[in-house]
């Protein structure tokens, strides 16, 4: 599934590619791709037809596009094999694509999607308390925050991530410290694959209980999760196979530098004991049983 720098890889594409170009047209293949629209395809290609977009912004895993019709922005989240491409208008056709647009500038957007769990919509930005909730670098825009982005928490990359808080209510949480990092109204954007690689690089156990480990232990881990991430975006994201492309269609090489995600029966790079993986939550978790052991608690 497309994480937090799979879609910061494809925000930093759009924002080159197809800021401030009139759309001239728009062709819907599968209304299910605006399944989340709530006005359906007729209303989506009405609004959108005509306009262009002002800036590029993410938060966690949505990436929206405010529209130079104020307030309004296209929101677009890219589900488990979600793409969004951007081509010449006369580049040969490809499958799966569920929706195009002409732009001005002589570029198409498309959005191709395999299994459908992607989705676009217009929606409504609304203002949140403090800073701006959405900043786009290559614009220097700020905006405000799409309604059906607003429950989603501030990712480690985002300036406004505000440790100390997320650290005071991780204390307050009985539960594994993998499932409590995944939950995305406490932090955004960490994803399975980053929270693995960010664990073996902290030494901790996914099913450590969140509450039982230390201050400082808990910003060594956030340390690590903002490396990971960064070193993430600045290599195309993470693809093991067709599903995630960036706008190009290439793939994103951070496979290579995994040690922990996907790595079962391998030596760890650490300890040379062999990666272990255990089913958890209808998925996995990839650890090294040596170097992330569940470390008792302490009695009061």
């Amino acid at each position: 599934m497309p994480e937090l720098p799979e879609a910061e890889t494809v925000r930093r594409g759009l924002a080159l590619t197809v800021l401030n170009s009139k759309i001239e047209d728009i062709e819907v293949f599968d209304q299910r791709c605006l399944k989340k629209h709530p006005g359906g395809s007729e209303d989506f290609q009405n609004l959108m037809r005509g306009r262009s977009f002002s800036a590029a912004v993410r938060r966690g895993k949505f990436i929206w596009m405010p529209l130079d019709i104020e307030g309004f922005a296209l929101v677009m989240h890219l589900g488990m094999s979600g793409q969004a491409l951007i081509r010449t208008q006369d580049y040969q056709p490809e499958s799966q694509v569920r929706l195009q647009m002409n732009l001005e500038n002589g570029l198409q957007f498309r959005f191709s999607d395999q299994r459908l769990f992607g989705s676009l919509m217009v929606d409504q930005l609304q203002p949140v308390e403090g800073n701006s909730s959405g900043y786009s670098p290559e614009t220097e825009v700020q905006t405000e925050i799409p309604s059906s982005v607003a429950h989603i928490a501030r990712d480690p990359l985002d300036a406004e991530f505000d440790l100390d808080s997320v650290k005071r209510k991780i204390k307050n949480r009985t539960a594994g410290i993998k499932h409590v990092i995944l939950d995305q109204q406490l932090v955004s954007g960490v994803g399975n694959i980053y929270a693995d690689e960010s664990l073996w690089r902290a030494r901790l156990h996914f099913n450590q209980p969140a509450n039982s480990i230390s201050s400082r232990k808990l910003t060594e881990l956030f340390s690590h999760i903002k490396d990971v991430l960064s070193e993430a975006v600045e290599q195309g994201g993470t693809s093991f196979d067709q599903q995630y492309k960036n706008i190009n269609g290439q793939s994103g090489y951070f496979s290579q530098n995994l040690n922990a995600y996907g790595q079962t029966g391998k030596p760890c790079n650490r300890c040379g004991r062999l990666i272990a993986r255990k089913s958890w939550e209808n998925r996995g978790s990839h650890f090294c049983p040596a170097c992330q052991r569940i470390r008792k608690q302490k009695l009061k």
